[in-house]
C-alpha cells in the first residue's frame, strides 16, 4: 500500500468521548507515522439527533488535542446523491433489489428462523420478485447465500462468517434515506481510505461491509480493529468511570499530550515505556504494537501522568495552556517573563492546571487572605519581633538573590535563636496566606522587595491587631 489514507467519523450526536478521541488518536497517529493523510468526516445521516451544537464540540476537542486533518470534514448529510448513485449501480448490476416486506412481516421471518434453530434474519422473499420502485419499499443487497466472508483483520488476526448466517440487509429505507453500513463504504470508498482502525464493537459489521466493497469492485481497505476501553469493573466505559468528555478534561486542567499520551497507552504500547512526548508517538505508533485485550481507563493514572507532562514541560510552554484558567480567576498575568518564573515554582506540586492556577493566586493579589487555621498556628505574637526584624533585614538588601535572602533570614536566626522553620513558616503564611507553597526563597525572589516588605508589615499588623 503506496500512500496511508486514514479516517476518523464521529456522529454529531453529543461530545467527542474519550473511547472515540482515542480511536481518532490512532487514526491520526498512524497517518503521520507513515507520512499518509488523515481525513475527518461527521456522519450526521441520523438529522434527529444530530446537531450544530455537537459538530462544534467535536471540532472544538480535535484542535485542543492537536488532531489536525488534511482533508474534509465531509458531512455525509450533504452526500445523499452520491449514495443514491451507488445504490442505482448495485440495483443496475443485479447486487440489490426492492423490497415490499412490511416491518411485521420481517418480524415475523426472523421469529420462525429463530424457531428452527437458525438466526434471525430475513429470508429473501423478494430477491426474486423484480420489483421496481414503489412506496414502502426499500432496497436491499443481494448478499452472497454460500461460502464465508473473511475479515484478515490487522489486530485480531482472520475472522470466519458463514454467509449462509448474513442476510440481505438494506441499503435503503422506505424513505430514500441510506443505511451507515451501506454509506461508510460508499464514503471509503470515494475519498479513497485504505486504512480503517476503530473499535471491535465493529467486527459484526463488517462482513457486510465487505461484500459491498466486492459487490462494487472496490479494493478491500486494511480493517484493524481495536479493543474497546473499559472502566475498572470490566464494563464498557462510561461516564461513572470517571471518563468524561475531551472538554470536560480540558476544563478540569489537563494537558492535551498527558490526554493523548494516556488514551494512546490504552490498547497500544512500546515496550514498557508510558510516558512520551507526541513526537514520540508519532515516531514510534504502529498497528503491530495495539493489544488484543480491552484496556482499563484508570482516572487516578490520568492525573498522575498529567503532573508528570506539567513537570516535565518547560514553563513558557504552559503559559498558553495555563492563561485561560487565570483570565477565568481575574488575572490578566500580562507579564509572560513574570509568569514563567512562577510557573517553574508551582510545577512539582500542580497536577493540574486549574490546581496551578489556584496555588499562582498569592502571586498576583494585592491582599493575602489567611487561611483561619494557618494565622492562627503561625501568626502569633511570639514571631511580631522575628518578623519585624526580618523586614528591616529586607530593606537592607540592594540584591534579592537567593544567596542575600538566605543572608537575611540567617542574621535574624542569630539575633532570635529561632531555627529556620520557626521564621519560614510564619513567612509562608503571611506572604501566601497557607501554610503549603513553593520554596520560601522561591517566593520571595519572585514577589520582589517592595510586595514583600508590604506583606510581612500587614502580617505583623494583623498580629498586633489580633493580639
Amino acid at each position: 500500500m503506496s500512500n496511508i489514507i486514514t479516517r476518523f467519523p464521529p456522529s454529531p450526536t453529543g461530545y467527542l468521548h474519550v473511547g472515540g478521541a482515542r480511536t481518532g488518536l490512532f487514526n491520526w497517529l498512524y497517518a503521520r507515522h507513515t507520512g499518509g493523510k488523515f481525513v475527518l468526516r461527521i456522519e450526521d445521516t441520523d438529522v434527529r439527533r444530530s446537531t450544530r451544537a455537537s459538530v462544534d464540540a467535536i471540532f472544538e476537542a480535535l484542535e485542543w488535542m492537536g488532531i489536525e486533518w488534511d482533508d474534509g470534514p465531509y458531512f455525509q448529510s450533504k452526500r445523499f446523491d452520491i449514495y443514491k448513485e451507488y445504490v442505482r449501480k448495485l440495483l443496475d448490476s443485479g447486487r440489490a433489489y426492492y423490497c415490499d416486506c412490511t416491518p411485521e412481516q420481517v418480524e415475523e421471518m426472523r421469529k420462525r428462523g429463530m424457531a428452527a434453530g437458525g438466526k434471525a434474519k430475513y429470508d429473501g422473499a423478494c430477491r426474486e420478485k423484480g420489483l421496481s420502485a414503489g412506496e414502502n419499499r426499500v432496497v436491499r443487497f443481494k448478499a452472497p447465500l454460500t461460502g464465508a466472508t473473511v475479515l484478515e483483520d490487522a489486530v485480531k488476526g482472520n475472522i470466519v462468517f458463514q454467509n449462509a448466517e448474513l442476510d440481505d440487509f438494506i441499503l435503503e429505507r422506505s424513505d430514500g434515506a441510506p443505511t451507515y453500513n451501506f454509506v461508510v463504504v460508499v464514503d471509503d470508498i470515494t475519498m479513497g481510505i485504505n486504512t480503517i482502525i476503530r473499535g471491535d464493537d465493529h467486527v459484526s459489521n463488517t462482513p457486510k461491509q465487505i461484500q459491498l466493497y466486492k459487490a462494487l469492485g472496490a479494493d478491500l481497505p486494511t480493517f484493524a480493529h481495536v479493543p474497546m476501553v473499559l472502566g475498572k469493573d470490566k464494563a464498557r466505559l462510561s461516564k461513572r468511570h470517571g471518563a468524561m468528555s475531551v472538554t470536560e478534561y480540558q476544563k478540569m486542567g489537563y494537558l492535551p499530550d498527558a490526554l493523548i499520551n494516556y488514551l494512546v497507552r490504552l490498547g497500544w504500547s512500546h515496550g514498557d515505556q508510558e510516558f512520551f512526548h507526541r513526537n514520540e508517538l508519532i515516531e514510534k505508533f504502529s498497528l503491530d504494537h495495539i493489544g488484543k485485550s480491552a484496556g482499563v481507563f484508570d482516572p487516578d493514572k490520568l492525573l498522575a501522568l498529567n503532573a508528570e507532562h506539567i513537570q516535565a514541560a518547560p514553563a513558557a510552554s504552559l503559559i498558553p495552556h495555563l492563561t485561560p484558567f487565570l483570565k477565568a480567576m481575574g488575572i490578566a498575568a500580562e507579564d509572560q517573563e513574570y509568569l514563567s518564573k512562577v510557573i517553574e515554582t508551582l510545577k512539582p506540586r500542580s497536577k493540574t492546571l486549574l490546581e496551578m492556577a489556584e496555588a499562582a493566586l498569592f502571586y498576583y493579589t494585592d491582599e493575602i487572605v489567611y487561611e483561619e487555621k494557618a494565622a492562627r498556628k503561625f501568626l502569633k505574637p511570639d514571631v511580631l519581633d522575628p518578623l519585624n526584624l526580618l523586614v528591616t533585614q529586607l530593606e537592607g538588601l540592594n540584591d534579592f538573590s537567593e544567596k542575600e535572602l538566605e543572608g537575611a533570614f540567617l542574621r535574624v536566626m542569630d539575633t532570635t535563636g529561632l531555627k529556620l522553620g520557626k521564621i519560614a513558616q510564619p513567612v509562608r503564611v503571611a506572604l501566601t496566606g497557607k501554610t503549603a507553597s513553593p520554596g520560601i526563597f522561591e517566593i520571595v525572589e519572585i514577589l520582589g522587595k517592595e510586595r514583600v516588605i508590604a506583606r510581612l508589615t500587614a502580617a505583623a499588623r494583623f498580629i498586633e491587631e489580633k493580639s
